[in-house]
């Protein structure tokens, strides 16, 4: 059986030693079992033939089709250099055009004027007419009708097309290969699992995926398929959190004077139900002595940078250091200078270590790391070079960790004897089935308030031509003593996208709101450090009003004064960002908003996305939405994972199918932890194989 399945692509009869080298070229087969895996990305009925003129009706436009005729005439239309083969095909009920445009040659030698012939394909409107564009094509004679069965489709790639191998060919070669297939394929899923759940057999899923009879054994074949892929990945990512959970680390057995002090003197407002809830769950796991390895989650300005303090606090009162690591040297700042502010008349050492840390303030840095003076480090990707040495880390704050890779973190675990207690936080909402597959090895924490005294932002959707009403809007606001944010995509126009550029934006802003009444400020990366600090400090001082930018300012900058977002050309940001950016206002008491600019040419997901900005301020409403809109490989952080590379498992529709396969490896993990019974072989094989010894990880 391994034998078999294990044998090079390229000794299956009719692949050969050419077509094996596309095989593995173009779509990463290898083996015969690489091509067992190789599934259709759909299915078409073969079982009944259509008319011509039911097609020209339009009654048949929207799927593939068969039909059955003669060819009537056939030319060539074109230079040598760039031809197309034009075929007039007919049957008893009308005539229709046949066009290829490629192996032209090969396809008008072959084809006989004349002759009966059956076509598929989808027909396609083109000048008020019907036609079908590179259709296959078989002689009737040699062509039977499926009296049942689903036609499978495979992907295949321009290169392999030219050399004929067509999705057509390829169903045959699948065919081929289950016919040698005189065994029954291995189960993966343990026994405990196919008697929980009704489940068929691996066997007959990888049978009738390719070829189902009906739609009913194509559905019981792709749910089998979809738990065992959903399955696996449970599998790697519980055995994960259980290593996390009995990994020791350091006891932070007391709460003591610098986390009392800060409670009862320095707390800028009363913690919400659910900071006190969070501060409670933490506390409670770095007193446990394992690695705690919590994901805390959180709306933009729902309190997560104080409740990470407060852990630091506690991690301080108990002899240790702790460091926070952002993804930019902005957002960084911002923490530093909040933290400090947070701790006044707290005798803490906290630091900040950013890529442009001036050689004197390093070795300051680094020495008073060594020495112990420094408690609190703050930075960048800086903090995990080689030179940073703590002399007792006991835990690390990660800040929106989807933009630091594994290898980066586990540099800052390395820094200490034991590893350390991790704190996960996130400002971009994770939807729930994300949670459960993505960050599923970590323990959850979610603040789902914002403080006492914030006004919901309203957010608005405005045409370009409505721009004099908004610029009036904006005036009004200004003259209460408010101030505005207006960001752009772009920092210099574009040929390629009409898009409202940062520096014309600039330039209209200071012409509509004219000094000496209004200030206006620019803001965006490519300006040096020097620069970007003083108009954000002028901007956070009030001696600007209007703070033109582009998404720099996305994290990281808190004035609670400003209360007006404008975003132009809001159709070019994702939901995601959209309600980033939606978070620097609405942080002060006054009533605040977002103004989402845009054109009347917007495409239906651009428009599904402004529209659900405009209905909902929930994060995590949003980021089901976003989900839906994008799928996971688009949202930030997933693609690069590689734990999401499903064939058929789709994470915004099969919540289900997540929840019951997460079950099930918990089930299998409490009946044997470390899959060593007889039983769980194949599983554990499978595991390594597709994983490595990553499942045994101690990193997240």
């Amino acid at each position: 059986m391994n034998d078999y399945l294990n044998t090079p692509i390229e000794f299956l009869k009719g692949v050969g030693p050419k077509r094996g080298e596309l095989f593995r070229k173009e779509i990463n087969v290898f083996s015969f079992e690489d091509l067992l895996n190789y599934l259709p990305f759909r299915y078409v009925d073969k079982s009944s033939y259509v008319k011509i003129s039911e097609i020209c009706r339009g009654g048949a436009s929207s799927a593939h089709v068969l039909v059955q005729g003669k060819i009537l005439s056939k030319e060539v239309v074109g230079t040598k250099f760039k031809s197309r083969l034009v075929v007039r095909f007919a049957d008893e009920t009308g005539e229709i055009d046949l066009i290829w445009f490629k192996g032209v040659k090969w396809i008008n030698e072959n084809l006989k004027i004349g002759e009966n012939y059956v076509i598929f394909g989808k027909p396609a409107l083109f000048n008020k007419s019907y036609n079908f564009t590179h259709p296959e094509i078989d002689l009737a004679s040699e062509t039977k009708l499926q009296k049942e069965g689903l036609y499978p489709m495979y992907n295949t790639t321009e290169t392999m097309k030219n050399r004929g191998i067509t999705s057509k060919a390829i169903s045959k070669l699948m065919q081929t290969l289950l016919e040698g297939m005189a065994f029954v394929i291995p189960e993966i899923l343990p026994p405990l699992v196919l008697e929980k759940y009704p489940l068929i057999s691996r066997d007959s899923a990888l049978r009738l995926i390719h070829f189902p009879k009906n739609q009913d054994e194509l559905a019981r074949a792709q749910n089998r398929i979809k738990f065992e892929e959903l399955f696996l990945l449970q599998m790697r990512v519980l055995k994960q959190k259980s290593q996390h959970q009995l990994e020791k680390s350091y006891v932070f057995s007391k709460v003591g004077e610098n986390f009392n002090h800060f409670f009862k003197e320095n707390l800028p407002f009363t913690l919400t139900d659910a900071q006190k809830r969070v501060v409670k769950e933490i506390r409670k796991d770095l007193g446990s002595g394992f690695q705690m390895n919590r994901l805390l989650q959180g709306d933009v300005g729902s309190g997560k940078t104080l409740v990470a303090l407060m852990a630091m606090l506690i991690a301080s009162d108990n002899g240790f250091q702790s460091c926070l690591m952002a993804p930019t040297e902005i957002l960084a700042q911002q923490h530093f200078k909040s933290i400090q502010k947070f701790l006044t008349g707290l005798d803490i050492g906290v630091g900040l270590l950013t890529g442009s840390t001036k050689t004197k303030e390093r070795r300051e840095l680094h020495e008073g790391l060594q020495n112990g003076t420094i408690k609190i480090l703050i930075g960048t990707h800086a903090l995990i070079e080689d030179a940073v040495q703590f002399q007792k880390l006991g835990l690390c704050v990660i800040d929106e960790q989807h933009r630091f890779g594994v290898a980066q973190r586990s540099k800052l675990w390395a820094k200490s004897q034991f590893p350390p207690h991790i704190l996960v936080m996130t400002a971009t909402p994770i939807p729930r089935t994300l949670a459960m597959t993505l960050y599923g090895d970590l323990d959850t924490s979610v603040i789902d308030e914002l403080p006492p005294n914030r006004k919901p932002v309203q957010t608005l959707h405005r045409y370009d031509n409505s721009r004099l009403k908004l610029y009036e809007f904006l005036k009004q606001e200004l003259r209460k003593g408010r101030q505005i944010y207006v960001v752009y995509p772009l920092i210099k126009e574009s040929e390629k996208l009409d898009l409202k550029d940062l520096e014309e934006g600039y330039f209209t802003m200071c012409s509509e709101f004219p000094r000496p009444e209004f200030q206006v400020s620019i803001l965006h990366g490519k300006m040096p450090q020097t620069e970007k600090d003083l108009g954000m400090k002028l901007f956070v001082e009030n001696k600007t009003q209007i703070m033109v930018s582009t998404t720099v300012i996305e994290v990281g900058v808190d004035v609670p004064n400003a209360t007006v977002m404008v975003i132009e050309n809001a159709e070019r940001f994702g939901l995601s960002q959209l309600h980033q950016l939606r978070g620097r206002v609405g942080r002060g008491a006054e009533q605040s908003y977002c103004i989402l600019m845009s054109s009347h040419k917007l495409s239906n997901e651009a428009k599904k996305r402004l529209d659900t900005m405009v209905k909902t301020n929930d994060g995590f409403k949003i980021a089901e939405a976003d989900l839906q809109l994008r799928g996971p490989g688009d949202i930030q952080g997933t693609q690069q994972s590689g734990a999401l590379n499903f064939k058929l498992a789709d994470l915004t529709k099969d919540e289900r199918i997540i929840r019951a396969a997460r079950i099930a490896a918990g089930l299998v993990l409490d009946e044997d932890p470390n899959l060593s019974q007889l039983q769980h072989q194949k599983l554990n094989i499978t595991l390594r194989k597709m994983y490595g010894d990553t499942v045994w990880s101690k990193i997240s």
